[in-house]
């Protein structure tokens, strides 16, 4: 009768995997990516190095760092700023004594975006209040499923294990980083740029055919391309070639491959920018963009792509910063209206038609403003009736007496 458990205690032997060879939890092991299609590896650090990619992670991760973060507080039905709690002062002034909020925000989202481990972060507490915030270079704090198909992680900084309760995990949607997703596309950008140095460089394509007409030994074509680049190399080059009756000298054009360049390029550009999720327009990728749908791409790079980081960071740090008895009533929230704000004479046009519909205040319009309310301008009221209505534009001092 055949051992029941040898098949078990086959599939836990440990397996030899070889260097020459490695498949990719090997070279993941290492921190390395297997080879692309087009022959190239692609990390977060290779990643980084085109353009395309630079461009997106900065766009959304200095997106998000610039808006103005509040702490809010829900109290019944109302909801206020809480601008003295803990968490407040961390991500609005500095999180630990050598990181700013700003550098804090940008980066958890920035490594988000690179790895398929998220960003973390660690939260320090003294006494259960939060103290600072700790964010780890990469692979420092290692997150792993429980492997039940739960979603739970367990964290480790080292040998120890974190509370759950203690870290800031913000993870890209599948699991996947975008440059994890698109390492193809990535790989291929890679290579084109690689393509374009060598056939820019030095050597990279020869300018023309010397063809000689009896056969020549080793030797003779050595001395003769070592006379020819002496001749018309480096900087003496497209001066006038001769050459003598043994001898033809033919030309080489660019290829239909070399000629559709550019056109490779723009296209790759899109396709990094689908992965982000990124308008082309915010990649510097100008050939689609006009006046007219130049304003309506910010709107959806707003809506489609920042609005989605902003509602996963909000609950990373809200899961985090606030404790068992404050997480019901508290919340992280980012001001979008400084991305959707428009230019001064747009404003005073809206305000004016919203206090005058008596939708706002003249105190609640200066304080989008970020102006000091002044006597009086709490009253809801048309400036535009006449002085013997409460609160109206101009009233005059001495009127009625």
């Amino acid at each position: 009768m055949k051992n029941p458990f040898a098949r078990i205690a086959s599939f836990l032997a440990p397996q030899r995997k070889s260097l020459a060879a490695p498949d990719a939890e090997l070279l993941a092991l290492f921190g390395a990516s297997a080879p692309t299609a087009a022959g190239v590896s692609v990390g977060p650090t290779s990643a980084l190095t085109v353009p395309a990619v630079a461009c997106a992670v900065r766009a959304i991760s200095e997106a998000v760092a610039t808006l103005d973060v509040k702490v809010m507080r829900r109290d019944g039905a109302a909801v206020s700023e809480a601008p003295d709690h803990p968490v407040a002062g961390l991500l609005r002034d500095r999180v630990n004594d050598w990181t700013s909020g700003f550098e804090f925000l940008r980066d958890l989202v920035a490594q988000a975006l690179l790895y398929d481990a998220g960003g973390l972060a660690w939260v320090n507490r003294v006494d259960g209040r939060p103290v600072e915030i700790i964010r780890y270079d990469p692979g420092f704090i290692s997150a792993d499923r429980d492997g039940l198909g739960t979603g739970a992680y367990t964290y480790r900084l080292g040998t120890r294990e974190l509370a759950p309760a203690d870290v800031i995990h913000l993870r890209s949607p599948f699991g996947r980083s975008p440059v994890s997703l698109a390492r193809e596309s990535i790989g291929l950008a890679l290579t084109l740029d690689a393509h374009a140095g060598r056939l820019f460089g030095n050597g990279a394509r020869p300018s023309g055919l010397l063809s000689l007409k009896n056969k020549a030994t080793p030797d003779t074509i050595k001395r003769i391309r070592e006379a020819w680049q002496l001749a018309h190399g480096g900087n003496k080059s497209g001066g006038t070639a001769i050459v003598d009756d043994d001898a033809s000298y033919a030309p080489l054009t660019m290829t239909s491959v070399d000629g559709q360049f550019m056109e490779l390029t723009g296209f790759q550009i899109l396709q990094i920018a689908r992965a982000f999720r990124v308008p082309p327009q915010m990649l510097f990728d100008l050939a689609r963009a006009t006046w007219s749908n130049s304003e309506q791409m910010g709107r959806e790079f707003l809506t489609y792509t920042l609005e989605p980081w902003l509602r996963a960071l909000e609950g990373a740090l809200r899961l985090a910063l606030f404790s068992s008895d404050e997480y019901p009533t508290h919340r992280v929230h980012f001001e979008r209206d400084d991305l959707t704000r428009a230019d001064l004479g747009e404003r005073a046009t809206a305000y004016s038609s919203l206090i005058s519909a008596r939708v706002l205040n003249p105190n609640e319009a200066r304080a989008w403003e970020g102006l000091p309310p002044y006597d009086g301008g709490d009253t809801f009221a048309n400036p535009n009736t006449g002085s013997s209505q409460p609160g109206a534009a101009a009233p005059q001092p001495n009127e009625g007496a």
